[in-house]
């Protein structure tokens, strides 16, 4: 089994949250969960020691396979095996272990309603560098790209980008998926991924007033007109979206895993500016003045 490093900061895999879980076991709910943690049964390997459990009489057999299962699957990397047993307010878990092959997730559409509407963008995010794919270009090449990553991030992705992609694509994401956008609500941070990143401290310099209307009116603009400018911006506006997902999904995961009862591996959340490839140009904005 591959045990290197993965994600987690500087941490070893073994330390993340992930193989503190339990609730993707069957019977084994939040309440039962809490108290193996109590017993002192806080990973994988000391479920498998410790050899009988009271309220998993009759089930330790089983429950011993599935945790060497776990064991095997996480070994692998196997996202999916995990995001098709954990509950999904607790697919959190899973940053820790596929931080290094997380993909954050954007997209932004012409806005004009059902059966007419269409993808203009997709930016994509990994840690290390923006990638960006345009209706027209080369929004096509989404489809293997995304095939890289074993875990995606996105704020409000459940209900919006990941159906749009995969209804206008005709292809399946990675089942392993968390929104941040209810993630942070269950954290006491609700609102609007803008309204989010200010209250953690994100600026967005030129570019802090616009949304997701000015973004169709910059595509509208770049269609009419061919000016690079306009694509460039609203380009600049998506890549500020996926670069401070990573920020969010950090300090996210931080906060989960500091409230349960055991020290594991924090993952890094500082406070960094991942510089953005597009140029914002003021010239362009200033065009719109509503959003300055």
């Amino acid at each position: 089994m591959n045990l290197e490093p993965l994600g987690c900061g500087l941490g070893l895999l073994w330390y993340c949250m992930l193989k503190h879980s339990f609730c993707h076991l069957p019977g084994i709910g939040p309440k039962k969960e809490h108290r193996l943690w109590e017993r002192g049964i806080l990973t994988w390997e000391d479920f498998l020691e410790s050899g009988n459990e009271p309220f998993v009489a009759g089930k330790v057999q089983e429950q011993q396979k599935r945790i060497r299962d776990s064991l095997q699957q996480l070994g692998q990397q196997n996202a999916e095996y995990f995001a098709a047993l954990l509950p999904k307010p607790e697919m959190w878990r899973l940053f820790g272990a596929f931080q290094g092959q997380t993909a954050y997730l954007d997209i932004e559409t012409t806005g004009m309603g059902p059966g007419l509407d269409h993808i203009t963008c997709i930016g994509l995010f990994d840690g290390r560098e923006v990638q960006t794919f345009v209706h027209g270009r080369n929004l096509e090449a989404f489809a293997d790209r995304i095939l890289d990553y074993k875990l995606l991030v996105t704020f409000n992705g459940s209900c919006f980008d990941l159906p749009f992609i995969e209804r206008e694509l005709q292809i399946r994401l990675p089942a392993a998926h968390i929104d941040l956008r209810f993630l942070l609500k269950g954290l006491g941070y609700a609102g609007g991924l803008k309204s989010v990143e200010q209250v953690f401290g994100l600026d967005r310099g030129l570019l802090k007033n616009a949304d997701g209307y000015l973004a169709v009116l910059l595509w509208d603009r770049y269609r009419s007109t061919g000016n690079e400018r306009y694509l460039e911006t609203l380009l600049a506006y998506n890549a500020e979206d996926v670069i401070n997902l990573e920020f969010l999904m950090s300090r996210a995961y931080n906060l989960k895993r500091s409230v349960c009862p055991f020290d594991s591996e924090p993952c890094s959340d500082a406070l960094h500016a991942f510089p953005n490839p597009y140029t914002a140009h003021a010239e362009i904005l200033g065009q719109f003045s509503f959003f300055c």
